[in-house]
């Protein structure tokens, strides 16, 4: 498996604007993960929970479901919706998030 065009991508969006985006901004992006998992990624039983997961194992997820790598019913439409710095940004906000 080859990881340099993740570990590129991860790079280049640690380097842009949108990592340091607004709290506020990055909190709005996230809320649309509620349905399925939860307020602030705490998730109900039976549902993956991304409060206090791992930031860099959320966004390698987030990216293998937009490029297609991992298969899924809805997640790979959702991740096309972002961009991968607002991966980036969302993953951080649910690491930072207690269990």
């Amino acid at each position: 498996m080859n990881l340099k065009p993740t570990l590129a991508a991860l790079a280049l969006a640690a380097l842009s604007p949108l990592a340091q985006a607004d709290p506020v901004q990055v909190r709005s992006w996230a809320a649309s993960c509620a349905a399925c998992h939860g307020t602030d990624g705490r998730a109900q039983p039976g549902m993956v929970s991304l409060a206090g997961a791992d930031k860099d194992g959320m966004v390698k997820t987030m990216l293998d479901f937009k490029s297609g790598r991992r298969p899924a019913t809805i997640m790979h439409q959702l991740s096309k919706g972002y961009s991968d710095e607002q991966i980036v940004a969302i993953a951080g906000y649910f690491a930072a998030q207690k269990k």
